[in-house]
């Protein structure tokens, strides 16, 4: 939405009321786009009748609004990008549903060298650009290797919290391109044959891929096409329920990738432009420390980081809410951006949570570190259970996007 003082754009017609919100749907008939460009709603004070509006009317008229968000789209763009395997390194699937999106939306983008995604809007001013990040990249596996029993040893990418991938489905991505399955499942795992099986760790050495096909060697396993380096991708089990309750693994960081595109698509849809000039990085290496400054311009001002929001004990968010970071594990995030997307969220009537992740890192930090002189700060939705079978709830994603719908048309 854009509200008095703001500069976001909205296209209309010769001759056809300008459309503020769905709370207001028609100017006074004095205030008509002329030529068909559409008004800023900066030139707004300017075009107010002298009689026939009260000061009451006009500030309703004006006041900001939330944009209109759909949860149909915002949850059925979440299930099919979750149901697209992306773990780090192998994302190249998840990066073209992204752009395929994007094109829908009239949205230019390009890929980067290193498979990143980079989206742009011109805007409507380049005083001060401006950029988002939200990462397609997930936790998964890769083959490290094939045991003589003909199962699978597995090297984590990055933080797997093991214990939460006992008894998984998993899928076996070849380099011919088959896809086999297999499971999770702890080595002599029998609870009749082995008494250690219920206080057994469960890390990379206790556990291992049963394969879904006849094979009790590694020879028999290499026939089926299997090789060390082969990605695994964990069954990510996508539910969406009636209470608003979200669960699935890989919500981190795809429920922000689904709230980036549900922003675009609440401005498309009202034919507004983003005030500044705009990329929009869709990370491909967060989980390994170096996604954060792949193809964004050198000259931006601001770094908008969209990633879950930390739930725990002791923490301020919570599934149904939007959280703000104020510091992680790297130190704090850029006060003057946190307090304007604050102040956004405020107006807007968006309950957003201020907090501190106590083990965290974002591509915000990893944008500061490779050099990145921009303004940071990190938003995003509460997601429970972190790196294991995780939940949110779309309150937190319909907030989130509709957070990001404001900053863009934000001044």
């Amino acid at each position: 939405m854009v509200g008095s003082g703001e500069t976001g754009f909205i296209e209309c017609g010769a001759d056809v009321p300008i459309c503020i919100s769905a709370l207001h749907p028609l100017t006074p008939s004095s205030l008509l786009a002329k030529g068909g460009g559409g008004i800023a709603a900066s030139e707004y004070a300017r075009h107010r009748p002298s009689t026939g509006v009260s000061d009451t009317a006009w500030a309703k008229l004006t006041a900001m609004a939330q944009f209109e968000i759909s949860t149909d789209y915002l949850k059925q763009v979440l299930e099919d990008l979750i149901n697209t395997p992306s773990p780090t390194g192998d994302t190249d699937w998840a990066v073209r549903f992204v752009q395929n999106e994007l094109e829908t939306m009239e949205v230019k983008s390009h890929q980067t060298v290193k498979g990143a995604l980079v989206a742009h809007f011109d805007g409507l001013k380049d005083s001060t650009p401006r950029a988002l990040t939200a990462h397609v990249d997930t936790l998964g596996a890769v083959v490290s290797e094939i045991k003589a029993n003909g199962r699978l040893k597995l090297s984590a990418l990055n933080g797997v919290c093991w214990p939460t991938v006992e008894s998984e489905g998993v899928t076996i991505r070849t380099q011919s391109e088959r896809q086999v399955r297999g499971s999770v499942v702890l080595t002599n795992g029998a609870v009749h044959v082995n008494k250690e099986a219920g206080t057994t760790a469960r890390n990379a050495d206790t556990l291992e891929v049963r394969i879904d096909e006849e094979t009790s060697s590694s020879e028999e396993t290499r026939l089926l096409g299997i090789e060390v380096g082969d990605y695994v991708y964990f069954d990510p089990r996508f539910e969406s329920h009636n209470s608003g309750y979200i669960r699935s693994r890989f919500l981190d960081d795809k429920a922000c990738v689904a709230c980036v595109l549900a922003a675009f698509k609440a401005l498309h849809e009202t034919g507004i432009t983003p005030v500044q000039r705009t990329d929009v990085l869709f990370s491909v290496h967060e989980e390994v420390g170096h996604g954060g400054n792949d193809g964004l311009p050198t000259d931006i001002s601001e770094l908008v980081v969209l990633d879950m929001a930390v739930i725990g004990e002791g923490r301020a968010g919570s599934e149904q809410r939007c959280s703000i970071c104020i510091k992680d594990s790297s130190g704090p995030y850029s006060r003057a951006l946190t307090d304007r997307l604050r102040s956004l969220a405020s107006t807007a009537g968006i309950d957003l949570k201020p907090d501190v992740y106590p083990y965290y890192g974002s591509d915000g930090s990893a944008y500061w570190r490779q050099g990145g002189q921009a303004q940071v700060a990190l938003i995003g939705p509460g997601v429970d259970t972190s790196h294991g079978y995780e939940r949110t709830h779309i309150d937190a994603l319909v907030d989130t996007a509709a957070l990001i719908a404001e900053y863009l048309v934000s001044d």
